[in-house]
């Protein structure tokens, strides 16, 4: 058991800051652990002022020392979710002309290989036999090795198979550098700094399209890059509120920057083979309209919510794709939400949810013939994988459900056949048929059914005496698949049901239930929350008192919400980087996420009600004097998402006010940023401590 006395918890200096807004003072007596200097903390964490280093060191020696008793337990879990990860692991290769292109895990390895090999190897590689006549491009775990902290962003080859750009970020600040590597002689050459991880290689095999963070870490400017030859700006997005991203298309021919918000996108194209050339704009942005796109021939596909909420795909001829020429190919259907689409040189591929079930849906483009592939699991995971080639019948996508492991399926469009490449391996073992997967239907409040999505050992009882793990996200329109979690079987294992909340303000039950989670609608997530808390004690899953509720992001919110409005029903609860300190971040327009958050919450600097809508939800300041459960809350010292001082915040409010004297602990990993520690291996040790703490609290252990 948990150890309370072992260490005095420590105390944060007050020291009252005030503010005054639409007429309300508010006063943050811990204003003071915000570094004034927090960019250049994202960046090298090591700058953080002493006496906010010495306070988030301080919560950390007390949270270590209250766990130090379960240190046994999480020396077992550690062992026993690494017992589940296959230490020789692969990708299923994918096909690119002559080579296929995937990546490797040797045994210990904290990250990948990328490699490559002939594509007839790439194609033999079966879920008993992994890839062969493997040439190794880039060893992350070499890159890593003089680094605290090491994150691969991502890699993209060039048409030509010669040049291979790729992105690490050394400090969790999600800052990565670019560097552009010639294949044949190794050779690296840093193209540039503080870009997004995501990059893309035009059609002139030379130059690299990638996006520059600006001062206040948003990404902002496209930079077209390219060896020996100064940066030049290809776009750069003036509204603050709005991200920008790159992409080549499927077909080869464009290279797609994207301009949004949570609520609002703009593309344009550029010539892929002439990267110099201006972009074009597709369709102007308007507010509340989202588009993306594909290319085929002289024509675009767009999926967009124009006039249909849940979307629709539309096609448009390339000289003129304004949206009077918009052309329905996918009509509206109202609930099915059209998630994404592939579009290749013989067939349109779209996946698609309704009632929270993905599936699949085939169009051949020469005569319309479609057909679907779906699942008959009460509760499942299902996506669609792009690839490199657009001239090809095989589409790849990947199954699960929360009792069986992941598979990778190559699929012939024209065929019908499927061919499972590849099923996760549990090493240590795993039989699907001793768990139970169920789909529940909790209702609301306001009559809405909240689906909730659990699984659980076959012999578990279902009479109120099982501990039950709760997780929620709830925003930015999310869906948070009922897909499989090796992680979660240590929880499950030992007589825990584990359940996932699928909330208002996900989409997993169409855009609707997106718009009716945000804005003047977001305490329908928090009360949706609590409904299907309320409906597993009904049921018999659980007591009140033994759910132990998990969330991180702006999940992290809802489980500040939830602490303060329903702390009786939750024995512990989990807050992973959580985005607690809303009102005063949402009023902040100089953090990195500020102005493209409005759109999700409001803007409480310009519209009172939306400030006062904020208020009275946000949890550090809803915290009162009253019982709490037990709390566990991770930070990231250089996280550019929630920064720090928001959970560090909290924790010194929760302490200052809770009547019942509850464990409040704060595990801030000071090298690492919102994805916490790096490396497959690493994050168990995380992953152990929340279990670890879980299982003490309300599992009886």
């Amino acid at each position: 058991m948990l150890d309370k006395r072992a260490a005095a918890p420590p105390t944060a200096e007050r020291r009252p800051v005030t503010v005054t807004q639409h007429g309300v003072t508010l006063e943050d007596p811990y204003a003071w652990l915000r570094a004034d200097n927090w960019r250049e903390v994202m960046a090298d964490p090591s700058v953080l002022a002493p006496d906010i280093h010495g306070y988030l060191t301080a919560e950390n020696t007390y949270t270590e020392a209250v766990l130090a008793p379960v240190e046994p337990l999480r020396e077992r879990l550690v062992k026993e979710l690494r017992g589940r990860i296959a230490e020789d692991d692969w990708s299923v290769p994918t096909p690119d002309g002559q080579y296929a292109y995937g990546m490797t895990y040797a045994e210990g390895d904290e990250h990948p290989r990328l490699i490559r090999m002939p594509r007839q190897a790439g194609d033999a590689a079966t879920a008993d036999s992994p890839p062969t006549d493997t040439e190794v491009l880039l060893d992350a775990n070499r890159e890593a090795a003089d680094s605290g902290y090491f994150r691969l962003g991502s890699a993209d080859h060039s048409p030509s198979q010669t040049l291979l750009a790729w992105t690490s970020d050394r400090s969790g600040g999600e800052l990565f550098t670019l560097a552009l590597r010639d294949l044949a002689t190794g050779k690296d050459t840093v193209l540039h700094e503080r870009v997004t991880p995501s990059v893309t290689i035009a059609g002139d095999n030379a130059t690299v399209l990638a996006i520059e963070v600006d001062d206040n870490h948003r990404p902002a400017r496209v930079l077209a890059l390219a060896e020996g030859a100064e940066p030049r700006t290809v776009y750069e997005e003036e509204d603050p509120g709005f991200f920008v991203s790159v992409e080549r298309t499927l077909s080869g021919r464009f290279i797609v920057i994207d301009s949004h918000d949570h609520q609002t996108s703009e593309i344009r194209l550029v010539d892929a083979h002439d990267p110099q050339s201006a972009p074009v704009v597709v369709a102007p942005r308007l507010v509340e309209e989202e588009y993306t796109v594909a290319h085929i021939d002289e024509q675009l596909f767009i999926r967009t919510n124009r006039d249909a909420r849940d979307f629709r795909i539309v096609r448009a001829p390339l000289d003129d794709p304004r949206r009077e020429n918009w052309e329905d190919i996918v009509p509206h259907r109202p609930g099915v939400l059209i998630v994404d689409m592939i579009v290749f040189q013989d067939y349109l591929v779209w996946l698609e949810r309704e009632n929270a079930l993905p599936r699949i849906v085939i169009r051949r483009l020469a005569d319309g013939d479609e057909h679907q592939i779906a699942f008959d699991e009460e509760a499942y995971s299902l996506g669609i994988s792009e690839g490199y080639e657009f001239q090809t019948s095989t589409l790849r996508f990947t199954y699960s459900s929360m009792t069986t492991p992941t598979e990778v399926w190559d699929y012939d469009m024209a065929s019908r056949e499927r061919r499972l490449r590849k099923q996760q391996v549990i090493p240590s073992g795993h039989d699907p048929a001793q768990y139970v997967t169920r789909r529940l239907m909790a209702p609301a409040p306001d009559g809405e059914l909240v689906p909730v999505s659990l699984y659980h050992r076959a012999d578990t009882p279902i009479d109120g005496t099982a501990p039950l793990l709760l997780y929620g996200y709830g925003s930015y329109g999310i869906t948070i698949p009922a897909s499989f979690s090796a992680n979660s079987l240590s929880l499950v294992d030992r007589g825990f049901v584990y359940a996932i909340a699928h909330v208002r303000g996900g989409m997993d039950k169409g855009f609707d239930w997106y718009d009716q989670g945000r804005r003047t609608h977001k305490e329908n997530t928090f009360s949706d929350f609590v409904a299907a808390a309320d409906h597993l004690i009904a049921e018999g899953y659980t007591a009140k008192g033994k759910i132990a509720a998990q969330g991180g992001s702006a999940g992290g919110m809802l489980m500040g919400v939830i602490a303060n409005r329903a702390p009786d029903r939750f024995g512990a609860i989990v807050a992973e980087v959580p985005f607690v300190d809303v009102l005063t971040t949402m009023l902040d327009d100089t953090l990195p996420l500020t102005p493209p958050e409005w759109p999700e919450w409001g803007d409480p600097i310009r519209d009172e009600t939306a400030f006062r809508r904020l208020l009275g939800y946000s949890p550090v300041d809803n915290v009162k004097a009253q019982a709490y459960p037990d709390i566990l809350v991770l930070a990231g010292v250089s996280d550019p998402r929630v920064t720090y001082w928001e959970p560090a915040k909290w924790v010194a409010r929760l302490r200052h006010s809770a009547t019942n004297d509850p464990l409040i602990l704060l595990k801030t990993n000071m090298e690492a940023g919102h994805g916490g520690a790096s490396g497959r291996f690493k994050r168990l040790d995380e992953v152990a401590l929340v279990q670890a703490f879980v299982l003490s609290v309300v599992g009886g252990v």
